[in-house]
């Protein structure tokens, strides 16, 4: 079996804390690395603070295989989030040349005046190395197993896409879906002894509202195919005793 491969993701941005803008990325990074094999296990949102974009930064790098951020490396003054990176692995944030070049073509092209703020899209920590922007130029960077991204959607997908094959890959996670016409109450207790015994797998109840009616999904994940089969087989006796009872 494929080692389990772990990823966490940092959102910066006062706008998302006030809801001002609506987070869009973390559903899209949870869909794609669930599709490679990748567990995305913490999530965390911190505002344009230095301290708290280091903070999270620096624990999470430690805990998971990659850390993706998201918001923070536009023009603006409040776009720190480079320099927070390279305080967090104690390196100077200083002018890449090739995005220094790639911003300077870009703008000379457009006819548009190449300012000390957009110069600022052009700085990352020493050491890492740029992440493509197939939409606006303006790169993310990598720096040892940490990945900066824009916060914009449209650009944080098509960074993603560029950095998705660079990764080491894990043991997809298999799933399957029971549903049940039992309340969570009523399947609480047994699903529990279900999940002591089939150890290899995850077991979740979802309550679901449809037609008037109350009923309740019960999903199976797990990295084996014999063990998915197993508690599903369980679950599936489990509810149809249920049912003789009722």
């Amino acid at each position: 079996m494929s080692e389990v491969v772990t990823a966490a993701m940092v959102v910066i941005g006062d706008e998302i804390l006030s809801g001002r803008t609506k987070d869009r990325n973390i559903g899209h990074l949870a869909v794609m690395m669930t599709a490679v094999g990748i567990d995305l296990k913490e999530v965390r949102i911190v505002a344009d603070e230095k301290e708290a974009i280091v903070e999270a930064v620096n624990a999470l790098r430690k805990r998971y295989s990659y850390v993706f951020t998201s918001g923070g490396i536009g023009p603006t003054h409040d776009d720190i989030t480079a320099e927070a990176v390279a305080a967090a692995f104690d390196v100077p944030c200083d002018y890449d040349p090739e995005a220094y070049r790639m911003l300077e073509e870009h703008y000379k092209a457009r006819d548009i005046p190449f300012t000390e703020a957009r110069k600022r899209m052009a700085r990352v920590p020493k050491g890492a190395s740029l992440i493509t922007n197939p939409v606006s130029v303006a790169p993310g960077f990598r720096i040892e197993n940490v990945h900066v991204m824009a916060g914009v959607p449209a650009i944080f997908q098509a960074m993603l896409d560029n950095v998705i094959p660079t990764l080491r890959t894990g043991a997809k996670l298999l799933s399957v879906s029971i549903p049940s016409p039992h309340p969570e109450g009523s399947i609480g207790g047994p699903l529990a002894e279900i999940q002591k015994a089939h150890g290899e797998t995850l077991i979740g109840s979802y309550p679901k509202y449809h037609d008037d009616k109350f009923w309740t999904e019960i999903v199976v994940r797990s990295r084996s195919e014999e063990a998915l089969r197993g508690a599903k087989e369980a679950i599936e006796q489990m509810l149809a005793g249920l049912l003789q009872h009722n």
